[in-house]
């Protein structure tokens, strides 16, 4: 099952970059369930972090985090949840926040409304094994959703939270890029995208380390998604 589980992550990860990454065209407003960014929490922002748990990197990003005492969150794919419960436990241990990206990591759109459920559901078992307390916040993989997904939000009091920063480390890309990607484009009520899993080489750790510095210089704080998105 562990190989099947980073099988998928590389073929919707390829799927995206062949198409040009996800849909992300939905911004929220009173009558959608779906965020990407709250400009009216000033200076806050919110690092997120897709398709872990795994022993690679998650405890390395953990470890991270806690030097500069910030608090994240994880959207967590359910099948690695169950291969990796020690990731797991630690992110939660740890205080950082837990969101849900679906049991298998496979595309939402177009899917049956009782599949998209199964899939949510089946990661929220596992979390629940760590945690009574569990956010409703959701991230379809690659961001691509489509109105079965949006209702089960507006009917369980979900939130789908999307990103408006993709740092692109799932292309394996330099930390020096992933650097330019935030620091270029960051403003306050950013919801910023990595990945604490990807298959082969992930800078992501050297980049935080340069990332998380140079904006607390800037003034900006550290928030959950949920802490980000609570009054909206």
């Amino acid at each position: 099952m562990q190989i099947i589980a980073r099988s998928a992550v590389v073929l919707v990860l390829a799927f995206c970059l062949i198409f040009n990454q996800p849909t992300i065209l939905a911004v929220s407003n009173s009558n959608s369930p779906v965020y990407n960014s709250n400009s009216n929490e000033g200076k806050k922002i919110a690092l997120t972090f897709d398709d872990g748990p795994h022993p690679r990197y998650t405890p390395k990003i953990l470890e991270i985090l806690d030097k500069y005492n910030i608090k994240a969150t994880f959207f967590v794919i359910g099948v690695n949840a169950r291969n990796y419960p020690e990731a797991l436990s630690q992110v939660i241990k740890m205080g950082h926040e837990v969101g849900n990206h679906t049991y298998s990591h496979k595309l939402l759109k177009a899917k049956a409304k009782e599949d998209i459920y199964r899939e949510i559901i089946s990661t929220e078992k596992e979390i629940s094994k760590f945690s009574e307390a569990f956010p409703k916040l959701i991230r379809p993989p690659c961001g691509m959703y489509d109105k079965e997904l949006i209702e089960i939000a507006e009917e369980n009091e979900y939130k789908i939270v999307l990103w408006n920063i993709d740092t692109k480390d799932w292309t394996h890309a330099s930390s020096e890029c992933i650097v330019s990607n935030v620091i270029s484009r960051v403003k306050g009520g950013d919801i910023i995208l990595f990945h604490d899993y990807i298959s082969g080489e992930n800078n992501t750790c050297d980049a935080l380390q340069i990332i998380i510095p140079k904006l607390l210089m800037q003034g900006y704080e550290f928030v959950t998604a949920g802490e980000l998105l609570q009054n909206v």
